[in-house]
């Protein structure tokens, strides 16, 4: 899980406009959850410039799982660390590795909510070299960012912010479909799916 920014062709003019000063280009942010294996993106959502990380994490999650992936680790930076989002990777079957800050204590809350967020803390502390071998996997997610920029580009050429989002969403459908044919190739997937058929 990560998110990464789309400039678009808008320009943002904070002051001295006339002049021409602090002139930067708008841009728009896309949350994605991605697998480990193919680097398939396996849903996202797209915000504006603003969107805040952590709110998007429960509703990728739960969406990734309704789609039928088989969730096993759930990797993230610590701007996902909270109560919630552990609770959500554990409601899926799937095990948190989202770091802790330097600052973090061990009984910094108490309750229900807190037991599997406490937990991993505690394996955090223990077993550092494991949970960041977990946690490193989230690289791939930034392997996914790069490859689509490269691919498809950086920059959206859509004038309005409705359009800009649908030019994004077109870029990752058209980055999953290259995603799938490499596996037909390098992973023999059969696409034949349907039995008996004359087509």
């Amino acid at each position: 899980m990560d998110s990464t920014g789309f400039e678009t062709t808008q320009f943002s003019e904070y002051c001295n406009i006339k002049h021409k000063l602090n002139k930067q280009h708008k841009w728009i942010k896309c949350h994605a959850l991605t697998g480990n294996n193919t680097n398939i993106v396996t849903t996202a959502v797209i915000t504006d410039e603003h969107g805040a990380d952590s709110p998007q994490f429960i509703p990728l999650v739960n969406e990734t799982a309704r789609l039928g992936f088989d969730i096993q680790n759930m990797s993230a930076d610590k701007a996902y660390n909270s109560f919630a989002n552990f609770n959500a990777v554990d409601a899926v079957g799937a095990v948190p590795y989202i770091p802790f800050k330097k600052s973090t204590v061990a009984n910094y809350r108490s309750g229900s909510k807190a037991w599997l967020w406490r937990k991993m803390y505690h394996y955090f502390q223990l077993n550092q070299e494991v949970f960041l071998e977990h946690y490193h996997k989230r690289s791939n997610v930034e392997t996914t960012f790069f490859a689509i920029k490269a691919k498809f580009g950086a920059m959206l050429k859509s004038k309005n912010q409705i359009a800009q989002v649908n030019e994004l969403l077109c870029k990752l459908i058209a980055y999953n479909i290259t995603v799938l044919i490499s596996a037909i190739y390098e992973l023999g997937i059969d696409l034949n799916l349907t039995k008996n058929s004359n087509h």
